[in-house]
């Protein structure tokens, strides 16, 4: 599992946080999703065997937010 931090951008308000948890935890091999609305970041350990990191961030994306490493 590789750990990773996220900044996301556009977060607001607790269905921001929502939103992006949720979008996070339907992917495969995604674990301990975290989001601090404060903070404007996502934290979360991913399997690069079952899951493309590209595909996190997409995730991310499709739900509205902008994400950057």
């Amino acid at each position: 599992m590789e750990k990773k931090v996220l900044k996301i951008e556009g977060m607001s308000c607790e269905h921001c946080v929502q939103a992006v948890t949720n979008a996070l935890n339907v992917l495969p091999g995604l674990e301990g999703v975290t989001v601090n609305l404060e903070g404007g970041t996502v934290s979360f350990s991913y399997n690069p065997s079952i899951l493309q990191f590209s595909a996190i961030k997409t995730a991310i994306i499709d739900a509205g937010y902008e994400a950057a490493e």
